[in-house]
């Protein structure tokens, strides 16, 4: 493809995509490549589509997996550290070096790509086209995880107005029964796919008897969705329908849980996923096959695309490559403890990508702040800052490390990179018994990914010891510790009254200690305090709250002061987007 005669240094990332899309295949054709057959493909137009994964599962039942990569990173700046990049110039560099390789990544959310950091879709010349579909919407998934949640919340508080209104004789000739929902305990509210501040906090239900049940009540944004981590962790549509009816969306007044199946809504919201459960097909602007599924934040959920994507993945190509979001302290630990443990699917490498920038960043560098340019401070050669602040990336291969995989240190090179500050990154991975390599995928595409590529089949050969870091049995509060000392570093864990309410009133049932943890907590550090660089010491995580999502499996504790509805900044990014309107085509994405 003639993607590889632009010059990212010269264009911004959705010129390049614009001009890479001119030469794309139509999914007729990838399709044909893949080995997928006709009835399989779903197309949404010539160049996205959707996948049959029951059919071609059974009918790739047989075939032997391929390999398992997983790609993480270092703490990020606020900027990201380019694991969508990496993730698509490791496929790329594969193909340059004859394998047969795919990538499955997550959906971008409407919030970061109308506000600051953008749809996700690689950059520079290692990136998933096209860039307009990818970033607006797709086949609409996130739409239909969002109308699921909402209907769930519509069903609960129609019955709190109903059950306010009416005596039990007339909810029994409304063949309804009074489930005494608690207003002062309902633990979900709404969602939008915006990061909308404003909506965190609201009281609801204001008027007459018939304008519902008012109380207070709030939005979070929908990628932080119980649905988005159980589109993201069910293996089939049987599996999707058993979890939707389990969700939690508040407590009775003797403290019980009120259920989406006690409401009977389960399966209306599980009609509503019956396309979104269906992997998009989507590519490189080189041309190799990327699967588009699921598209929760690691830092307010389980961070992962999903499980049907990699389990179709393993059985259509040599080497899989999944990606998990943000550093390895919580998209690796999540992809780890949580997707590895719920799929049965074992890794076979994991990469971790580090920038100098972000390293001379935890060194002590001035502030990264997102919609301004960055301190010179960046694009100089200063190995001393890189020095500085190697100790995260230590605490992330020795992370990596604990679970019995073999970390390939992937450093994402941009040409501002000295020579003097790659190497102590290379020395340092080295040191610990880490393969490295320096990739440059970003300014080259494929062709500047090789080396990375053969130093991940190498790794790939290695057969891990792969371990969980706690056991299913082990306590809520015994995990949580367990993941704030070994993982984080913090000297333990402080729980809030509110979250030891929470933890004794979950800890009742005997079935809470089988889930897994999913962590909330800033992904600008190793700690709750985004502020704090490096590998911090002598620090206690705080728990604030703890939410029970029984339908997908998790124990979600809440560290710090991080949101699930994130805000708009003052500089966002629809500000730049708009139409051309001659072609109808979009510009200013990033």
């Amino acid at each position: 493809m003639g993607a590889t005669k632009l010059d990212p240094t010269k264009m911004k990332d959705w010129e390049i995509a614009a001009a890479a899309e001119g030469d794309m295949k139509t999914v007729y054709q990838l399709a044909e490549e893949m080995g997928v057959e006709q009835e399989e493909l779903l197309p949404y137009g010539h160049h996205l589509a959707k996948l049959n994964f029951t059919r071609m599962l059974e009918r790739l039942q047989d075939r032997p997996n391929g390999k398992y990569i997983d790609v993480s990173a270092i703490t990020p700046p606020p900027l990201g550290e380019g694991k969508s990049t990496t993730t698509i110039g490791l496929v790329q560099g594969l193909a340059r070096i004859g394998k047969k390789s795919m990538a499955a990544i997550r959906q971008p959310s409407s919030g970061p790509t109308f506000n600051i950091k953008g749809s996700a879709a690689g950059g520079g010349l290692a990136q998933c086209i096209p860039l307009s579909e990818f970033s607006l919407g797709m086949t609409g998934d996130i739409d239909a995880i969002n109308n699921a949640h909402n209907l769930g919340m519509v069903a609960l508080t129609s019955r709190m107005q109903h059950e306010f209104n009416y005596n039990d004789s007339v909810l029994e000739k409304k063949n309804l029964r009074r489930l005494n929902i608690d207003p002062r305990n309902v633990s979900v509210g709404w969602t939008m796919d915006f990061c909308a501040q404003a909506l965190r906090d609201i009281i609801i239900g204001i008027g007459g008897k018939m304008d519902g049940f008012m109380f207070r009540s709030g939005f979070q944004i929908t990628v932080s969705s119980e649905v988005m981590s159980i589109l993201c962790m069910s293996k089939d549509m049987a599996d999707m329908r058993k979890r939707m009816e389990n969700i939690v969306l508040a407590y009775d007044k003797g403290g019980n849980p009120v259920t989406t199946g006690d409401l009977e809504v389960g399966g209306a919201m599980t009609a509503l996923m019956v396309r979104a459960i269906n992997p998009n097909l989507m590519q490189t602007i080189e041309g190799q096959p990327v699967l588009v599924h699921a598209g929760p934040f690691a830092n307010i959920s389980i961070g992962q695309s999903s499980i049907i994507a990699d389990r179709l993945g393993l059985k259509l190509t040599d080497y899989h490559v999944t990606e998990s979001g943000f550093g390895a302290d919580i998209g690796f630990e999540k992809f780890w403890n949580l997707k590895c443990r719920m799929s049965g699917l074992t890794p076979d490498c994991g990469i971790l990508v580090a920038t100098v920038r972000a390293l001379k960043m935890h060194g002590g560098g001035p502030r990264v702040a997102p919609g301004k340019p960055l301190d010179p401070v960046y694009t100089e050669g200063h190995p001393e800052l890189v020095e500085k602040g190697i100790e995260n990336l230590v605490a992330h291969i020795e992370t990596m490390k604990m679970s019995g995989v073999s970390p390939v240190v992937c450093i994402n090179h941009f040409y501002t990179d000295t020579d003097d500050e790659v190497k102590v990154i290379q020395d340092a991975a080295q040191a610990l018994g880490a393969r490295v390599a320096v990739s440059k995928h970003w300014e080259k595409g494929g062709e500047g990914a090789t080396d990375f590529a053969e130093a991940v089949v190498e790794a790939c050969e290695e057969k891990p010891s792969f371990q969980f870091l706690y056991e299913d049995g082990l306590s809520v509060e015994d995990k949580i510790n367990r993941i704030a000392t070994k993982v984080y570093g913090a000297d333990g864990v402080s729980f809030s009254p509110e979250a030891r309410n929470r933890l004794t009133m979950i800890q009742g049932d005997d079935a809470i200690n089988q889930l897994g943890i999913c962590m909330v907590k800033t992904h600008l550090s190793l700690s709750h305090d985004p502020t704090l660089k490096g590998r911090p010491k002598g620090w206690t995580l705080p728990v604030r709250d703890i939410l029970l999502y029984r339908g997908a499996g998790l124990i979600v504790p809440v560290a710090g002061d991080i949101k699930l509805m994130p805000g708009t900044a003052s500089d966002p990014a629809y500000r730049g987007i708009d139409v051309d309107t001659k072609t109808g085509k979009v510009t200013g994405l990033f």
